[in-house]
C-alpha cells in the first residue's frame, strides 16, 4: 500500500499528514511554523533609493527593485517545506504526495520538488485549511480531494 503525505500549507505553517488510504484517517507527522520577521517591523517596507555605480559605470540614482517580503518569506518557507517533501520521497518514507495550499505557495512549492518528489505529486489543491483541526480538517480534505480523483 502507497503512503501519501499530505502537504497544507499557507506562507507561514506547513501540516505534514500521512494517510494510508483514500478516506482514511489523516495521521499528523510534523507541523512547520515559519517566523513572520517582516511582520515585526509593521509590515511597512519602501523600496531604498540609493547612489552608486549602475550598469553604465557612473555615479548615479537607482531605485532598488521592490521585493514584497511577504513573497521572500513564502519562498523561503517553501524551499524549507519542499526539501523535507524530497528527502521524504528519497527515503521512500512515502509514495504519493498532495498540496494543498493557497496558489501562491504551490507555486512556489511545486518548482522546489526533486524530479522524484514531482513524479511523486498525486494532486495540488489551491486552499488553505491550515486552520482547521480534527474531524473538520479530515472532511475539508476529503472535499477538497473529492473534485481531482
Amino acid at each position: 500500500m502507497t503512503r501519501t503525505w499530505v502537504l497544507i500549507a499557507d506562507n507561514h505553517r506547513g501540516r505534514l499528514f500521512e494517510r494510508q488510504a483514500r478516506g482514511h484517517a489523516l495521521l499528523e507527522l510534523a507541523d512547520f511554523v515559519y517566523p513572520n520577521d517582516s511582520a515585526l517591523g509593521g509590515g511597512h517596507h519602501e523600496s531604498t533609493l540609493t547612489k552608486g555605480h549602475g550598469a553604465t559605470g557612473h555615479a548615479g540614482t537607482q531605485f532598488e527593485p521592490h521585493s514584497d517580503p511577504r513573497a521572500k518569506d513564502r519562498r523561503m518557507f517553501s524551499q524549507l517545506l519542499a526539501a523535507h517533501l524530497n528527502d521524504g520521497v528519497a527515503s521512500q518514507q512515502c509514495g504519493a504526495l498532495v498540496l494543498i495550499a493557497p496558489g501562491p505557495m504551490l507555486g512556489d512549492l511545486r518548482p522546489r520538488l526533486s524530479v522524484s518528489a514531482g513524479n511523486a505529486l498525486r494532486h495540488s489543491v489551491d486552499s488553505d485549511l491550515t486552520h482547521f483541526e480534527g474531524r473538520e480538517l479530515q472532511q475539508r480534505v476529503d472535499q477538497a480531494l473529492q473534485f481531482v480523483h
